[in-house]
């Protein structure tokens, strides 16, 4: 497939789920899927207002970037840097546009739900099931998903926001490039969610 290469931000836990994004970067590296704009996200005072935070991550840190991959772990929920790195990733900046946001679930949540947002997205990266069904409580949304951050649970109740969540064990070379795609292509039509409060600790 060939499809026009998107610059990516990697959002994830560095000290428990490293090894996920070494190997996409490694995918990536091997099969030309996209362009890497991850930049680790250094130590920010934590005395500054929110909107200063989000400014600075939004323009220094997610760059030029138009895609955010959230990798989801046991404990990236509960991670401040995580929720700042996506509200920054919703919000246009003055320098930096608001981006497309791809959630994939790691093995260690468990997980076997997932949620296809983007056209042609159920027929390209799931093509085994014939039985789909919405869902439109945030209840339902926690129980299938415990370890989301509270800011993409607001986000999937939304369908305006148009965020997939797929799992790791599902996501092949094509599969991958084809959800990028659809995330970046969806981008300037998604209308976030914006009205949570930016995480101020770690939990």
């Amino acid at each position: 497939m060939n499809m026009t290469k998107h610059k990516v931000f990697i959002s994830y836990h560095h000290d428990n789920d490293q090894w996920y994004k070494n190997e996409l970067l490694r995918l990536n590296e091997l099969h030309n899927i996209f362009i890497d704009g991850s930049v680790d996200t250094g130590d920010i005072d934590d005395r500054l207002d929110n909107e200063t935070i989000r400014q600075i991550i939004r323009d220094n840190y997610l760059k030029d970037t138009t895609v955010t991959i959230l990798l989801v772990g046991t404990e990236t929920k509960n991670r401040k840097h995580i929720d700042w790195e996506l509200k920054s990733s919703m919000i246009n900046g003055a320098v930096n546009k608001k981006s497309g946001i791809l959630v994939i679930n790691l093995p260690s949540t468990g997980c076997t739900y997932y949620t296809a947002t983007h056209s042609g997205e159920k027929e390209k990266v799931h093509p085994e099931n014939n039985s789909w069904m919405s869902i439109d409580t945030r209840a339902e949304y926690e129980r299938r998903y415990p370890y989301l951050p509270a800011r993409i649970i607001d986000n999937l109740l939304k369908s305006e926001a148009k965020i997939s969540v797929v799992n790791w064990s599902e996501i092949n070379i094509e599969k991958l490039r084809f959800l990028i795609h659809a995330t970046f292509e969806d981008k300037e039509s998604c209308e976030y969610d914006l009205s949570r409060t930016m995480r101020r600790i770690n939990a």
